[in-house]
């Protein structure tokens, strides 16, 4: 077991982190996480009853059950970035039993991965932990590398693995960005026909992003935007990268933009800067739920803690955490996503 305190992991942060009283958008206007939060948001929407209760049986499992938040464990990147490369540091989980075995143990809400990994232990478990099958991928064999999701399968083959949900990814801002939004558009509708809830990977992609100054694929006003297209397609849950900076829209001077957007919605505050994202999520009836990133080695346990602190005190959701407990030892795995799932038990971390 890990013995570090949230104070301890954040240092020098803590206070800042702990303490700050967002000044942009008060909590009182968002709809914020709860064990009522299917009952206040999605009885009213256009969800069919079998979508709400895919949602409940999401909301209501593992360590996190009843409280409104989401602790997902997603490992797709067997594909996404090569099963070498990502299993290296941990062969046992080209087995993809250990897979789910890592979720449950690790006491998530459910374990979000690809056909193949759910098809093949699909009678044993998913019975025993809620299933979302990641439909879309980037494949990496072709030659020179390029960045396009393409469906690796269909929305009822997710349905027939027994999956509550349905997750994929838009590259937002690339050259292929129409197609995914017309193909996750018809599978998202197709997914709420059957029952599933769905989930969308909010991600921008497009090289004028990164200038030599600063990566703007992770600024506030472009995922912001990105997450607003999300809910628009009728997502569920919005997965997101932190934001890292702002004013990605008036360095690159393309789209369009508000003073006010700056200067009023949002402050420079890594809290306030993730509200801006939950902003776009219909003020948070989309639930935000932020990824943890790439492994770093011995800054784990202190960047996924940031991140949960961040995201909870904004108003999000929860935490998508994949790489920085499969790229451990199994133990290690099951005691970060533990610790992480701690940030949104504790009363005393409140939303800012």
């Amino acid at each position: 077991m890990l013995h570090y305190t949230i104070d301890e992991l954040l240092g020098k942060e803590a206070e800042d982190l702990l303490e700050y009283t967002a000044t942009a958008i008060p909590k009182e206007q968002l709809h914020l996480p709860g064990p009522d939060f299917i009952d206040r948001i999605f009885q009213q929407s256009n969800r069919p009853v079998p979508v709400l209760r895919s949602l409940a049986t999401l909301f209501n499992h593992g360590r996190l059950a009843g409280t409104g938040y989401l602790s997902i464990l997603p490992i797709d990147q067997g594909i996404e970035h090569t099963a070498g490369a990502s299993f290296a540091p941990n062969p046992m989980y080209f087995d993809p039993e250990n897979v789910i075995r890592l979720a449950m143990e690790g006491g998530c809400n459910a374990v979000a991965t690809t056909f193949g990994n759910l098809g093949m232990v699909a009678r044993k478990y998913a019975h025993k932990i809620p299933f979302i099958v990641k439909i879309n991928h980037n494949e990496l064999l072709t030659y020179p590398t390029k960045y396009s999701q393409i469906m690796f399968g269909s929305v009822e083959e997710a349905w027939n693995l027994g999956a509550v949900a349905v997750g994929a990814t838009i590259y937002f801002g690339s050259e292929d960005s129409n197609r995914q939004i017309v193909e996750v558009a018809e599978a998202f509708e197709r997914a709420h026909q059957l029952g599933m809830a769905t989930i969308l990977w909010c991600y921008t992609r497009n090289n004028a992003f990164k200038t030599a100054e600063k990566d703007y694929h992770v600024a506030a006003d472009i995922t912001g935007q990105a997450n607003h297209l999300g809910v628009t397609l009728q997502a569920d849950i919005i997965k997101q990268k932190l934001p890292e900076n702002n004013g990605g829209f008036k360095a690159l001077n393309f789209s369009k933009w508000s003073p006010a957007m700056y200067d009023k919605l949002t402050t420079d505050h890594p809290i306030d800067l993730c509200r801006y994202q939950v902003l776009n999520c219909y003020m948070g009836r989309a639930g935000l739920i932020n990824s943890g990133g790439e492994s770093q080695g011995a800054s784990d346990l202190q960047q996924s803690v940031r991140t949960a602190v961040i995201n909870k005190r904004a108003g999000g959701t929860g935490l998508i955490l994949g790489r920085r407990a499969f790229q451990r030892p199994f133990e290690e795995g099951v005691d970060l996503l533990n610790l992480v799932q701690d940030v949104y038990i504790d009363e005393t971390i409140t939303v800012a």
